[in-house]
């Protein structure tokens, strides 16, 4: 799209489906060479077949074993001759509050959103900071608060938050790190969620863009993150979720009073004095 990225080389984990196949997309066509490490060797062979570039290498790669994510590095390495970007961005999802799940699936949720991240980073650093290259890491608007039955998946997020924010004090100028937090986005991870017409209707009822994001609206912003044009954005929490968290939880009151006619009466109705106290 940009060449922007011209002569990088990128990491995009979990990179065979949803914002992770978006956002491989996305840094090809701005320049980049691309390693696609998903653990289904046949999602990666589809996505080579269908990009046909020799800018795309794909890796099978299990997120859960430390060992496989140091070999995905030094493959990088060996192969493409250096690493620019590392978008850590495998996850997975959980339901369930704290008395509903156990402790294998905890740990399995926080290996996977929490452990690989920082291992991948930690196994990452020294090359990218021999070419003043980059992280972003993918959370979540679930890590910024809680939500009902999420509880796992709630504290891993909220981990790889804060966890960027440490990276990013830790290894500026070197190499910058941070972070993009997606709402609802139309992936097969949430497929439980926006093929569900009530959840569909209540969730998007409070969101002002009035539907899910695009993963290629994620993985736009994940390229600007990695790209030159982010170059002085270290330790930041770019949220892509409509305006989402933008508001109280309240309900829409103009819609629902019929328009801001109504909302006027209502104000006229309470006047407030020079003290600041509210008098009928």
């Amino acid at each position: 799209m940009t060449g922007r990225l011209n002569g990088k080389v990128a990491i995009v984990t979990g990179g065979a489906s949803g914002i992770g196949e978006a956002t491989v997309r996305r840094l090809h066509a701005d320049g980049a060479a691309v390693v696609v490490a998903d653990v289904r060797p046949e999602a990666i062979e589809a996505l080579s077949d269908a990009l046909q570039s020799d800018r795309i290498i794909g890796l099978r790669v299990d997120m859960m074993q430390t060992a496989e994510i140091e070999a995905m590095i030094a493959a990088t390495v060996a192969r493409c001759g250096g690493l620019d970007i590392l978008v850590n961005n495998a996850g997975i999802g959980s339901f369930g509050r704290v008395t509903d799940i156990d402790l294998a699936h905890w740990r399995e949720v926080m290996t996977i959103d929490v452990e690989a991240v920082m291992w991948a980073s930690r196994t990452a650093m020294p090359f990218l900071a021999a070419r003043q290259g980059c992280i972003v890491n993918v959370a979540s608007v679930a890590g910024i608060a809680g939500d009902y039955g999420f509880a796992a998946y709630n504290a891993a997020k909220a981990a790889v938050i804060n966890l960027t924010r440490a990276m990013a004090l830790d290894h500026a100028p070197q190499v910058r790190v941070n972070v993009v937090s997606p709402g609802l986005t139309r992936t097969p991870l949430a497929e439980g969620l926006t093929g569900n017409a009530e959840i569909m209707a209540a969730w998007t009822d409070g969101l002002p863009m009035g539907r899910p994001a695009e993963p290629a609206e994620v993985a736009a912003a994940i390229a600007f993150l990695a790209s030159p044009d982010a170059s002085y954005i270290n330790g930041h929490n770019l949220v892509v979720d409509g305006g989402g968290i933008a508001h109280t939880g309240m309900p829409n009151f103009t819609r629902i009073l019929g328009g801001a006619s109504h909302l006027d009466g209502m104000a006229s109705a309470v006047k407030r004095d020079t003290s600041g106290e509210i008098v009928a």
